[in-house]
């Protein structure tokens, strides 16, 4: 099937309140242009060479969410057009992309990175430190940044009860933090394997790139 289709059949099956995030990284512009042209507008990256290439050539109504895990010295290299940075999981990191904004005079939203899953090798905040950043002082200075939501990524595993109760147990996390914060509207989790029990436990934002463009 081609781009448009997958598309489309992803599409239909999504609640109203659901954004999706077409994950590209690795695909060519060809690629891009063939879900750009199906509707799509906003894309997900997980270097951020790769995406400063793909904004320089590509039409500057795309939303670009950066979606990889972030090494401080490279946010320099999107400030001035991410729309969503999405793996945030350290005050040092807000910290920077902060300062960067500021100084291409913007306002950076951001989702914080909870780690949900067994894998040690999946980045994010438990909720102690996520607490300690959103009444940390720093954090209540910094002008050019705005939390709109949380994200995290399930354990790679076929066992699908336990795919659900993290992303529950992510879902309960954000209900509770977003009783006090009105700006955190967004919780972003679920992928091309794991996208419609996401949904189910209360998803809005799913990045799926296989389904879409085909597996790399």
């Amino acid at each position: 099937m081609s781009i448009k289709q997958n598309l489309s059949i992803i599409k239909s099956s999504f609640p109203e309140n659901v954004t999706l995030v077409a994950v590209s990284k690795t695909k060519p512009i060809s690629d891009l242009m063939e879900a750009y042209d199906a509707g799509q507008r906003i894309f997900g990256e997980n270097k951020i060479q790769e995406m400063a290439e793909k904004w320089e050539q590509m039409p500057k109504d795309i939303q670009w969410h950066m979606i990889g895990h972030v090494q401080t010295n490279k946010v320099k290299f999107m400030a001035k057009f991410v729309s969503l940075i999405h793996g945030v999981d350290s005050l040092k990191l807000l910290e920077e992309i902060n300062k960067q904004a500021l100084k291409n005079n913007r306002l950076i939203d951001c989702l914080l990175q909870i780690h949900i899953a067994e894998e040690e090798t999946k980045f994010g905040l438990n909720k102690k430190e996520l607490n300690y950043i959103l009444t940390s002082r720093g954090f209540q200075e910094m002008k050019n940044i705005r939390i709109i939501g949380l994200m995290g990524m399930a354990t790679f595993t076929d066992n699908q009860n336990q795919i659900k109760k993290e992303f529950n147990s992510l879902k309960s996390i954000f209900d509770q933090f977003t009783n006090h914060n009105s700006q955190m509207t967004i919780l972003s989790m679920g992928m091309s394997s794991d996208y419609q029990l996401a949904i189910e436990s209360g998803s809005t934002m799913v990045r799926i790139g296989s389904s879409i463009f085909g597996e790399r």
